[in-house]
């Protein structure tokens, strides 16, 4: 089992930034790639990033590649999210997530331990 929780969400306006937090306790944290995902009112839950167990690999989803960074801390059991240069379009629920199947490193299916969710909210 692990259980995960997410901060750092919140309200800010468009061009500013915000890093989202991802605390896991459980079993081992560093054996899991970490993804996070967002969903918007009305819309799917979408692939934002992913992290390999070891950090050394990451991949964005493209509206996101080159603003928000992923990384993780195993010392500390805990993902991070820098996002920066947000839009207004960033407003969504974010969540983490900790993949456990083996398939797409960038489909929901893949993880199977997921946090409550943190709002972050962009003004224009």
């Amino acid at each position: 089992q692990v259980q995960l929780e997410e901060s750092g969400g919140g309200l800010v306006q468009a061009g500013g930034s915000l890093r989202l937090s991802c605390a896991a306790s459980g079993r081992s944290f560093s054996n899991y790639r970490m993804g996070w995902f967002r969903q918007a009112p009305g819309k799917d839950r979408e692939f934002v990033a992913t992290i390999s167990w070891s950090g050394a690999v990451t991949d964005y989803a493209d509206p996101v590649k080159g603003r928000f960074t992923i990384s993780r801390d195993n010392a500390k059991n805990t993902v991070y999210l820098q996002m920066n240069s947000l839009k207004p379009e960033d407003t969504a629920v974010y969540y983490c997530a900790a993949r456990i199947y083996n398939s797409d490193v960038r489909s929901t299916t893949a993880y199977y331990y997921w946090g409550q969710g943190t709002q972050v909210t962009v003004s224009s």
